[in-house]
């Protein structure tokens, strides 16, 4: 052979030699956990980077927008000071929860970009946590065989998995309604507190310092009780602990049941702070009111229950595939068990339960290099079913559906998911070389596909009304988001569109107080004053202590100067609603007009007693003030 082809052919190893190293070397650095951490916050970032102009929508308006307690730190050091009695009990047990709120309102006070910002933050601490959470599973003692014998192949491959989990987390769809709806701050916060909490039980249970394990001990205890004075879902969590140490430690039971015990001590906390008790009666008679504490009369616990088999099914449609996704379903009631669609799925449910039985025994005798993947997907299913058991079980709750619920649990859904491929890979690579060499372009490409449905989603959040419009091109025939839609219609100055919307509503649902509230605030807008009472007195009939419904009367008489009309009005009000700081205001006014101002002077006072803050009410006493020294002065 020619030099110069000897000299040709060497320069070609050398080439292929350097794309080697230069691949391997791109290998390791993707193996690397910081870079795992940089992708799943980039791509988090990326996918809810158009949601923070999201303004206030649903229940944020209540929680957040009209919301006196998160307004003022006074209100969290003596709740007795805020006004509303249901908001203190409703704050009282979610106390972390809207104490984060109260630290949004008081850096930027009502500014949507702040309160996202949170939520997003919170959102990637989450996916982190998940991340850390598969990562120190294959370091617990269930695992030390597995990693001595290396039986996978390479412990970086570990983070893969762990990786994959935590990016289908941070991306999935269905994790909108958490992140980008303000309010439901309290779900993805109880995640945070409910994750650390058993992270850091694996790190105690894992160290071999007395003075480490004390420490992160005692950090998943407070995490523990934080997570359950964030949201109720917490309830579950020293469940979950008892079922991970029994499938992943090790030891003599006495000793690990002295473990447990602090943990099973905090489930009371959520009963007890509900039910307002210092201890548990001797008959246990406040049970029953504990069940119905959320609850609606109108949906017994039996219909409540089997329905749930209908709406569990859902989900997990929405976690496999996230179409049609909606923030107001209109989901149906099932009053009978044998119904066919909840027979079905009560049966598949009950399946897939006891295949987490199953593959938890095959664990135990399966051999060493498969059990562990049996064993993840068993807690995957556990997971899933036990965290989602408070929200979807006996206890009614409003709203049969909601997208926020499946926060917590898809973590148990994405370890049995990820955890599931890998036992089929394992099975399958050693006989089709193409299911090792797609797997992970692949799972690349349904993280894509996640995130950009996941961005679309975020788009439809961006404007109130197109928000609802979507809803209502889902949900038709529901009366709530005909409702909603014509409070924002009204904000735009569409009264005929608004008016619509509120008809349609009450003919969905003929008892809408609150539709015929605000429908006669639209009529009155356009001047057909005759149908706005007509409006007022129909919601007061149907609901003869509706306070808004007897004010806006009021106001409505006021400016038809029918004033004794009105001053009979504000007075039902206030005695139905006590703290309805602008009824005394505007009955002072009257007062004041009609020449009765001690009477005046006694309404403002009131309005100053139940916020120190109105300046009007202290403008007009000073005026009072003034001119009953000038009655009191001889001429």
């Amino acid at each position: 052979m020619a030099k110069g082809s000897r000299k040709r052919l060497s320069d070609r190893k050398d080439k292929a030699g350097d794309l080697q190293a230069e691949s391997v070397g791109a290998a390791a650095f993707f193996r690397k956990p910081i870079v795992h951490i940089l992708i799943i916050v980039i791509l988090g970032v990326l996918v809810y980077s158009n949601t923070f102009k999201v303004p206030f929508v649903f229940d944020d308006e209540s929680s957040i927008v009209e919301n006196s307690v998160i307004k003022d730190f006074r209100y969290f050091v003596n709740p007795s000071l805020a006004g509303k009695a249901d908001m203190i009990n409703f704050y009282k047990g979610r106390f972390i929860g809207y104490l984060t709120f109260a630290l949004n309102y008081k850096v930027d006070a009502l500014n949507v970009t702040g309160y996202h910002v949170f939520n997003l933050l919170i959102h990637l601490l989450n996916a982190l946590l998940v991340y850390w959470l598969v990562v120190l599973t294959f370091r617990t003692p269930y695992f030390s065989d597995y990693l001595q014998r290396d039986i996978f192949g390479s412990s970086d491959k570990i983070r893969w998995i762990a990786l994959f989990t935590a990016l289908l987390f941070v991306a999935h769809p269905v994790q909108t309604q958490v992140v980008t709806y303000i309010v439901q701050r309290l779900t993805s916060l109880a995640t945070l507190f409910y994750l650390l909490a058993i992270l850091m039980y694996i790190k105690a249970r894992n160290s071999g310092s007395r003075q480490a394990q004390y420490s992160f001990y005692a950090v998943a205890i407070i995490s523990t009780i934080l997570a359950m004075r964030t949201k109720e879902i917490a309830f579950t969590l020293p469940v979950m602990i008892i079922l991970y140490e029994f499938m992943f430690f090790k030891g003599e039971t006495k000793r690990r049941l002295l473990y447990l015990i602090p943990f099973l001590l905090t489930m009371p906390i959520i009963p007890l702070t509900w039910m307002g008790l210092k201890s548990f009666p001797a008959d246990f008679s406040g049970v029953d009111e504990l069940t119905r504490i959320a609850g609606v009369e109108s949906v017994s616990r039996w219909d409540y229950l089997i329905t749930q088999f209908r709406v569990i099914v859902t989900y997990i449609r929405l976690l496999f595939f996230p179409i049609n996704q909606n923030l107001d379903y209109d989901y149906p009631i099932y009053r009978s068990f044998f119904n066919p669609e909840v027979l079905l799925s009560f049966l598949f449910l009950i399946a897939l339960f006891g295949m987490g039985i199953y593959l938890l025994y095959k664990s135990y005798r399966a051999e060493q290099g498969k059990r562990f993947w049996l064993r993840l997907v068993s807690l995957g299913i556990f997971w899933f079913f036990v965290t989602l058991s408070v929200e979807s079980s006996i206890i009614p709750i409003s709203d049969l559906i909601f997208e926020h619920r499946l926060y917590l649990p898809s973590v148990g859904f994405f370890v049995a998911l990820l955890s599931g491929i890998i036992l089929i890979k394992e099975n399958w690579a050693s006989r089709v070389r193409i299911v090792e060499e797609a797997l992970i372009p692949v799972m690349i490409s349904v993280v894509i596909a996640l995130s950009l449905a996941a961005y679309a989603r975020n788009t439809v959040w961006q404007d109130e009304v197109a928000l609802w419009e979507d809803v209502l091109k889902k949900s038709p025939y529901k009366a709530r988001p005909n409702y909603i839609l014509g409070v924002f219609y009204m904000k735009q100055g569409r009264l005929d569109d608004a008016i619509k919307a509120y008809q349609t509503a009450i003919k969905l649902k003929p008892d809408y107080v609150e539709a015929y509230n605000n429908m006669g605030w639209a009529y009155i807008n356009r001047g057909r004053l005759d149908d706005a009472i007509k409006a007022y007195q129909t919601a007061i009939k149907l609901k003869p202590d509706y306070a808004d419904a007897y004010f806006n009367l009021g106001v409505l008489y006021q400016n038809q100067g029918r004033l004794e009309n009105a001053i009979e009005v504000y007075q039902i009000t206030i005695k139905l609603k006590p703290d309805y700081t602008e009824a005394y205001f505007n009955l002072g006014g009257l007062y004041q007009n009609l020449g009765r101002l001690e009477e005046a002077y006694g309404e403002f006072q009131a309005v100053l007693k139940i916020d120190p803050n109105h300046k009007d009410a202290r403008t007009n006493l000073e005026a009072l003030n003034r001119a009953m020294k000038n009655q009191q002065q001889p001429n």
